[in-house]
Parts: structure tokens; C-alpha cells; sequence
């Protein structure tokens, strides 16, 4: 009998190595896994079309891939010096006989976000599931530290980025879509080193629940993944964090690891099927590794 996935993901510690922002994942020791090889699928997304924001690397990436085993065609964002990740899960979803569509492009610049979307229903032909899980972070010390520039930044890309993604996707969601976005513990908690990006995951879970009450009558599902310390790009590229934190990173959950991304995609599958969620909307699942949250 095989050893069960929770005893065989890798565990700290990890090399001591900091990234260059953004961070590509191909940089990146151990490699984060994606490929999610026990994963079993059942055509819950035959047919339809996804569009994933950040979704050349880390949480997005095995987030696109599984879309793409479920049936969907997927578009995938990513910044122009991500262009070597983005090829790698564009060859995995090809992998997977589904299409990918690649939009290079900078989430924090609003005609860029109506840009994907139009780009994603003109070339794929339609939209269903919206996935906004692109995310910027730096660690600081104090709120001192935290200059006007970095904190729009911050909120620019976490949470303005959601809130255009969202109005560009309506005119081309029906009944029966469903918006993901990619909320953070960091929400719940408020960890001192992180005041901008935990006030974006705080503003993202309360978003969340506002668009799931708005668009209940339309039929569009709005739902939130809150998940826990997960090993991809972003914290090794978080300019604020020494190698020595990164390398014990997710030490200190229960399950004394970090997340893998494919430990994760699952559950953004589950909340975008129709068949498994379909009475789920403005729910925030947390995904925390043996974490709380609130209520």
C-alpha cells in the first residue's frame, strides 16, 4: 500500500534560498509539486473555460492543470519575466488535451485585466470559471516600513485586481459560473510582518461574501480558498524574509510542513463544479494544514 500523500509531501527543512521577484518556480528547490498524480478526475469541467490569474507558477499553476485533467480549457496569466514558468504549465495543460491560452501582462494596470478576460472569451470562445489568485507580498518589520507606493502596489494587485477581474468576467458569466479567489490565513490572523498583504486577504474574504450575495440571483457562485503556508515562489521572493525563515517555512503548522500546490488545487475543482458546490457561494474554505480559523 502506497504511503498516503499527507506522510510523503516534503518537509522542512528546505535550502536557504531567497528568489528574485516575481520568483520563478523553475528556481526553486525542492520543486513545488503540481502534477497531483493521485488525483483522479471525472469530466466535472467537460467543456468549459477558466481563465487563472498568476497562474504560470505555484498555487495557479496546479490550480490550471487540474481544470485542464477536469476537461476545461484554460487561460493562464503571468508577468512577461515569468514567460519560463508560464511555458511549463501551458505544456502541462497541453499535456492534458486541453487548450491553453498565455496573457502576459501586469494585474495592477486596469485595461490589462478587461484585456484578459475579453482575450480569454474571443480565443476560448466562452468564460465559466474566473479564478483571481495572482498575489504580491513583502514582509516588514513596522507599518513604518511600509511605503505609500508598496502598500497600493500590494493593494493593486490582491485586491483591485479581483474587484476588475470580476466586472470585466459578468457580461460573459451565466448561471452556473463560478468566481475563485484566492484569499490567505494571514486574513484571519494578522501576523505582525505582514500589514498590507493581510489587510488585502482580510479585504478579499469580506469582497468575497458581498459578490456571493450580489450575484446569488444571477446563479454565479462566489467563493474564496484561504489557505495556509503553501511552497511556492512567493515567500522565497518575499524581499523581507531571511533565508533562515524560508528555510523551515510551514515548520510550525500541525501537520509540520508546508502545503504542495496540489494539495490545494482540489479545492478550488470542487468549488468550481456545479455538480460538488453548486449550493456553496461566499464561503472562505480554509485550507491550513491543521491551522483555525474563525467560526
Amino acid at each position: 500500500m502506497a504511503t498516503p500523500q499527507i506522510d510523503s509531501e516534503p518537509k522542512p527543512p528546505f535550502p536557504p534560498r531567497k528568489l528574485e521577484k516575481p520568483g520563478l518556480e523553475a528556481d526553486l528547490e525542492p520543486r513545488p509539486r503540481y502534477q497531483a498524480r493521485r488525483y483522479r478526475p471525472a469530466a466535472k469541467l467537460e467543456g468549459q473555460v477558466a481563465l487563472v490569474t498568476g497562474g504560470d507558477s505555484g498555487i495557479g499553476r496546479a490550480v490550471a492543470v487540474l481544470f485542464a485533467r477536469e476537461g476545461a480549457d484554460v487561460a493562464i496569466t503571468a508577468l512577461p519575466s515569468e514567460r519560463p514558468d508560464a511555458d511549463e504549465t501551458r505544456r502541462a495543460i497541453e499535456a492534458e488535451g486541453r487548450r491553453c491560452l498565455t496573457l502576459e501582462g501586469d494585474l495592477t494596470r486596469p485595461g490589462f485585466c478587461l484585456d484578459a478576460v475579453e482575450r480569454t472569451v474571443a480565443e476560448l470562445g466562452r468564460l465559466d470559471v474566473l479564478v483571481s489568485n495572482a498575489a504580491y507580498q513583502n514582509r516588514k518589520e513596522s507599518i513604518e516600513d511600509v511605503t505609500d507606493e508598496e502598500w497600493a502596489r500590494t493593494f493593486e494587485t490582491n485586491v483591485y485586481a479581483y474587484f476588475r477581474l470580476v466586472k470585466a468576467a459578468l457580461p460573459h458569466l451565466g448561471s452556473g459560473a463560478s468566481v475563485i479567489v484566492t484569499g490567505s490565513e494571514t486574513g484571519f490572523q494578522g501576523p505582525d510582518l505582514l500589514p498590507d498583504y493581510a489587510a488585502t486577504k482580510g479585504a478579499i474574504h469580506t469582497l468575497t461574501k458581498v459578490l456571493a450575495k450580489q450575484l446569488a440571483p444571477r446563479g454565479i457562485r462566489v467563493n474564496c480558498v484561504a489557505p495556509g503556508p503553501v511552497w511556492t515562489p512567493l515567500n522565497p521572493a518575499d524581499a523581507g524574509a531571511e533565508p533562515d525563515k524560508i528555510a523551515h517555512f510551514g515548520e510550525k503548522t500541525p501537520l509540520g510542513r508546508p502545503a504542495q500546490p496540489e494539495e490545494l488545487a482540489p479545492a478550488y475543482v470542487f468549488l468550481a463544479s456545479d455538480a460538488d458546490s453548486s449550493y456553496i457561494t461566499g464561503e472562505v474554505l480554509a485550507v491550513m494544514g491543521g491551522g483555525t480559523a474563525p467560526g
